[in-house]
């Protein structure tokens, strides 16, 4: 059945029409785009690929803290070297990626090989370093609670890595210059780094309401040994 419209319908409907088909001949809004993720980087070897990963010698193997002291009465007191030489963890030379870790409660205080090393000519008797130690744990690191340090390191250049280190519950990331001399059969990777102990929480310990105190800033070196497998 014919639809009979009046003219003012036809009207209506002519321009309707002609919305449509501007409508249509216009070109659609762009959508922004999705950003591409970026191309994973390209693995970084630490060593030529023999295969397998390396793992990090305890017994070769070193990190070295000196702890410095300060305040108006710091003549009354001792800088330190603390270490640790059970580090273990494992090295992988095709992600160019490491871990490792320590445990507080295995460190040792003021060994006179690393005092000296250190540029330090005093030695503290058996008492003070048996102080130090005690202190250390227990007031400032609270080694009970967090007995473990870990760090985890990513190669970030011919001659630096990223190192996430945790200590306290709390981690933080350095860039740190390293130095890595290889073979085939492993490598050896050093260098040094300064670190706050406020950047873990940590609160320096402190007598006599500051007179004599350690320093916040901590100077450590690094001689890491990492092992091929047999």
């Amino acid at each position: 059945m014919p639809i009979h419209l009046s003219n003012r319908k036809r009207a209506a409907l002519a321009a309707a029409t002609a919305i449509l088909v501007l409508a249509a001949c216009r070109a659609p809004s762009p959508i922004p785009a999705t950003p591409a993720p970026p191309p994973a980087p390209a693995p970084t070897a630490v060593l030529p690929d023999h295969g397998g990963t390396l793992a990090i010698d305890p017994a070769a193997s070193l990190i070295a803290i000196t702890v410095r002291r300060g305040g108006p009465l710091a003549r009354l007191g001792h800088d330190h070297v603390v270490a640790a030489r059970t580090v273990g963890g494992s090295v992988d030379p095709v992600q160019g990626r490491a871990t490792l870790r320590f445990r507080l409660d295995e460190l040792t205080v003021d060994e006179s090989a690393l005092r000296s090393q250190a540029g330090l000519d005093t030695q503290p008797s058996a008492d003070a370093i048996a102080g130090t130690r005690r202190n250390m744990l227990t007031r400032v690191l609270d080694a009970e609670r967090y007995p473990w340090v870990a760090v985890a390191i990513e190669r970030t250049g011919a001659a630096a890595v990223s190192a996430a280190v945790t200590l306290h519950g709390v981690t933080r990331r350095y860039d740190v210059p390293v130095r890595v001399d290889q073979s085939a059969a492993g490598l050896n990777a050093s260098g040094t780094l300064s670190l706050r102990q406020t950047d873990f929480g940590l609160v320096p310990f402190a007598v006599l309401g500051g007179a004599l105190a350690v320093q916040d800033e901590l100077a450590l070196r690094f001689d890491i040994v990492a092992r091929r497998a047999r």
